[in-house]
């Protein structure tokens, strides 16, 4: 018998696999659903430092995605493509590599939400632990030696969006930023980018590659997780389908999904645990009553579209996508750090360029549900963003932002034209319809950014209406926790990626520190 099977090797789930194998008395079994690649393999699609064609061509999406998954946005749209990545590393292994940590006032609001031990003060050191800042690790509060690199372009080697947005925002007087990372991380700035020598570093390669030598951790890719066995409030193993071997049911001590806020819920919901009603209706055994997928966030996001002289327009396959964004407070609904411009030197190379203004303190709430019992199908994704007020209000506000900086000569003197995507329609155009009709555009237009969160809510250990208690153990479920992005109470306001890799890494100290406690009184008994 295993001591702790972790389900999947994402963001998340390699660092709870490595850190828990690092005691050799702990037999670690590590399931992923997509391939088990090596490091010394990986292709270039992966190792790119520009991530479009492992996003959007439709052969790495089959190879590396989960194909089938689509989400609706905002209501009244289409349902659309959704990526999430399949393969060790998760969606680290094709997100934009995006090296942003949250921010500590979110931290503090998770606490005051009855999530003890999640407060700046205890989380944001772990940033510093997961880190190797190659150019201010040796600053205060940064950390030096980590597994995952932390890199900035050069601003010379930016691309045209990059130097327009940072010149345009710098005349429209938002100020200059040396550290988005920092404890003032405000303003214009250049992204730090998780990669070394501009090779991608996922999960896999910063975690799992140095732990793969030892006997206790074994990792079986190919292994798609049904759902967890339960037996008595007890999770005592789980059900796994290898791709063409078969069906087989594993043992453990104790479970921990790691899925991610899409198949970490789904795998709960296939178990048995979610809204009864629900699962009486899919013919599912209720387990345990508990709102999983009830509480689905993403930062939405519309862009402008820039089409650039032909002069200036990137023509490198390998050319990074973005180098520089704008983080700023909206101001509204006592907003703070809620906010991001991103330059995008090209949507796909020959496309055009753009400028994506995110909304990174999202109040709406989505769902997720089953489609159906069957694990080989993905679940039903309503995003439902843009629903509340708040959301909606600092999105109006960002076009308006956006007309003034897009008019700058730094964007105005290398575009030919410059204008809300998918209208005819400029920036202040668009800043000057009626509200109404803005907002109908808006919800029209809006996408996401793939950071998909909080299906598996975290509350606090005497609160019933989350999923999981703040150490990661799913409420009345004994043996079973969730450690990934899906267990945020709240938005974390930055890139999702750090983020759930610091949730991986405390939850898998949670779960040392419980051993190590235990291990006394099991000397005792003995």
């Amino acid at each position: 018998m295993y001591d702790v099977i972790v389900v999947g090797g994402g963001s998340a789930g390699a660092a709870v696999a490595a850190r828990l194998s690092e005691n050799p008395a702990t037999r670690v079994l590590l399931l992923e659903a997509g391939l088990d690649w090596r490091a010394a393999d990986a292709p270039w699609e992966v190792t790119t430092p520009n991530p479009i064609p492992i996003i959007h061509q439709r052969e790495f999406q089959e190879k590396w995605q989960w194909p089938q998954l689509h989400s609706r946005r905002v209501a009244g749209q289409d349902q659309r493509f959704y990526w999430r990545g399949k393969g060790l590393g998760g969606s680290s292994m094709m997100n934009g590599q995006i090296a942003i940590r949250g921010v500590a006032d979110a931290f503090d609001e998770w606490a005051s939400m009855g999530c003890t031990g999640w407060s700046a003060k205890e989380i944001m050191p772990l940033f510093s632990v997961i880190e190797d800042d190659l150019d201010l690790g040796d600053r205060p509060g940064h950390g030096r030696g980590g597994p995952l690199p932390v890199y900035r372009a050069p601003p010379e080697t930016w691309g045209p969006i990059d130097k327009g947005l940072r010149d345009a925002a710098l005349a429209s007087g938002y100020a200059w930023c040396d550290d988005v990372n920092g404890p003032d991380g405000e303003g214009v700035a250049c992204y730090p980018i998780n990669s070394r020598d501009l090779r991608r570093i996922s999960t896999n390669e910063a975690y799992l590659e140095p732990a793969r030598g030892r006997t206790n951790l074994e990792i079986r890719g190919h292994a798609l997780v049904d759902r967890v066995v339960i037996k008595d409030g007890q999770a005592t193993g789980v059900i796994v389908h290898f791709g063409g071997q078969g069906t087989q049911e594993i043992s453990a001590r104790e479970i921990v999904l790691c899925g991610g806020s899409i198949h970490s819920p789904a795998i709960l919901l296939r178990s048995g645990v979610g809204p009864a009603a629900e699962l009486k209706a899919m013919g599912i055994a209720v387990q345990r009553d508990l709102p999983v997928g009830q509480n689905f966030f993403d930062h939405p996001l519309f862009r402008t579209t820039i089409k650039l002289h032909d002069d200036v327009e990137p023509k490198d396959k390998d050319t990074r996508h973005t180098n520089c964004c704008v983080t700023y407070s909206s101001g509204l609904d006592d907003g703070r750090r809620d906010m991001i411009l991103i330059a995008f030197n090209h949507r796909g190379i020959g496309n055009p360029g753009a400028i994506g203004a995110g909304l990174y303190r999202a109040y709406s709430r989505g769902t997720l549900k089953l489609a159906s019992p069957d694990a080989t199908i993905d679940p039903i994704v309503e995003e439902n963003m843009l629903s509340d007020p708040r959301d909606m209000a600092r999105m109006v506000d960002a076009v308006k932002r956006l007309a003034v900086i897009t008019t700058q000569p730094a964007l105005a003197g290398i575009a030919d034209w410059i204008r809300l995507t998918d209208t005819d329609l400029t920036l202040p155009q668009a800043a000057a319809l009626p509200l109404h009709e803005l907002e109908a555009l808006l919800r029209r237009d809006t996408g996401d950014i793939q950071h998909a969160s909080g299906t598996c809510r975290m509350t606090g250990f005497d609160m019933t209406d989350g999923v999981v208690n703040p150490d990661g153990t799913v409420k009345g479920i004994a043996g079973l926790r969730v450690a990934d992005a899906a267990i945020m109470p709240a938005d974390c306001r930055a890139n999702t990626h750090f983020t759930a890799v610091v949730i991986g890494e405390a939850i898998a100290r949670m779960m040392m520190r419980k051993q190590d406690s235990a291990a006394p009184a099991v000397a005792m008994a003995k």
